[in-house]
């Protein structure tokens, strides 16, 4: 019985492929998430300023915006995998050099900046592969599973990683465990290198990259639900995700209690996260993109406490409403994806979605902090209510969103 409860559940993992696949994700994963807090420590040390600190931080995330949109076509025309180990090969290289360098002394800034872009530039084309490869990988009435164990992994290592980072960081200090992320990468190299795949097709006709590229933005523009769910995220992240992460920690520093009350917020929403997920496993909706809709006005649950000043329990509500709406979401978004979108332009089309979402998200980045300190960060947190609750609402009354079913086959290539 229990054998039978776990396969449909998470038979996927029985899968050699997805399985030697997801050991290698998982690790670099957590690799990551640790890394984080260490470079930011280990800049801190060197240099002893914050606006540095976010100099590093932008070097990661620009490149991610320039290159996500032909990284795509990449992955589509040279083969996902191949794509995935380059970038991982890419990332392990530039996290043991900057190991060295902080093991050696006190790198200078420009060297920071330097490998964070090319871990950036490495991100831009390992994420839209990742997507397209699961199809590889994964049973196709298994892409749903695959997608919440993918949440479920991320989950974990963002509120595992930060812990054991600030613990190794204090013992072996923040080379130690940069270094830990360069073998992170390494495994996640080896893990794609095992992988049992069909050698990428040659295609007949030689075709330029630009017309590729032109392709997927023709499949992606003929898709009304997906260019649709795609604009509403573009200005989701920027009207309703970014105050959340930039004002945020301000307002959990100025008045719900300070870091370590913020820190427990940030884990309810890691363990609302990995609720979402499991509810995830072993269930196939007729009706995907209904579902993922729903789940985003989770998404908009922790601006309304923040927009009224409310104490840290209802923070912590909505963060946790938060977590669970991002795994359904992303889980059911990502596997109408992969059985909507024709395998051999998953990629390129995946990168047009992400593409939308990073280029105008990051800008709140940048503009939250001098419009709060125009209108007051409690505007600025319900207007992201308002937009989020409304933009869903309005999605969800399209009829091509309530018209994508679940499919047990993926679209095949033209």
């Amino acid at each position: 019985m229990v054998h039978g409860w776990l396969r449909g559940k998470a038979g996927v993992l029985a899968e050699r492929n997805f399985r030697t696949f997801y050991l290698g994700y998982v690790t670099s994963l957590l690799g990551t998430s640790m890394s984080t807090v260490a470079i930011a420590w280990a800049v801190l040390e060197t240099t002893g300023s914050a606006p540095d600190l976010g100099y590093v931080m932008a070097a990661n995330v620009v490149p991610q915006v320039l290159l996500l949109a032909v990284a795509g076509a990449v992955a589509d025309r040279l083969g996902r995998r191949r794509v995935m180990l380059s970038a991982d090969a890419l990332r392990c290289c530039a996290q043991a050099s900057l190991a060295v360098t902080v093991f050696a002394g006190r790198p200078p800034l420009w060297l920071f900046l330097v490998l964070a872009s090319i871990r950036g530039s490495g991100e831009a084309f390992f994420s839209p592969a990742l997507g397209a490869l699961t199809v590889e990988v994964a049973p196709a009435r298994q892409l749903g599973n695959a997608n919440a164990l993918y949440g479920l992994a991320q989950s974990a290592t963002r509120i595992g990683g930060p812990a054991l980072s600030g613990v190794f960081v204090a013992v072996a200090g923040p080379a130690s465990v940069i270094a830990a992320d360069a073998v992170s990468y390494a495994v996640s190299v080896v893990a794609l290198s095992l992988l049992r795949l069909p050698p990428v097709p040659a295609g007949g006709e030689r075709r330029t990259l630009l017309r590729d590229m032109v392709e997927g933005w023709s499949d992606f523009r003929s898709r009304t639900w997906l260019w649709v769910v795609s604009l509403q995220w573009a200005f989701f992240n920027l009207i309703t995700w970014s105050p959340w992460m930039v004002l945020g920690p301000v307002l959990g520093r100025d008045y719900l209690g300070g870091p370590a009350v913020w820190g427990a917020i940030m884990a309810t929403q890691g363990a609302g996260a990995i609720a979402g997920g499991l509810a995830c496993l072993g269930r196939r909706p007729r009706r995907p993109m209904v579902i993922a809709t729903i789940a985003v006005f989770g998404y908009t649950m922790p601006d309304i406490p923040m927009a009224r000043h409310a104490t840290a329990i209802w923070v912590a509500m909505g963060a946790f409403a938060c977590g669970a709406g991002s795994a359904l979401s992303s889980t059911y978004f990502g596997a109408a994806m992969q059985q909507q979108v024709p395998q051999d332009r998953l990629a390129r089309v995946t990168s047009l979605s992400l593409f939308s979402s990073f280029g105008i998200g990051v800008v709140g980045y940048g503009v939250d902090g001098p419009l709060a300190g125009v209108f007051g960060a409690p505007a600025l947190f319900a207007v992201g209510a308002v937009y989020g609750i409304l933009s869903s609402a309005a999605v969800l009354a399209l009829p091509a969103v309530r018209a994508v079913r679940w499919q047990e086959k993926p679209d095949p290539a033209p």
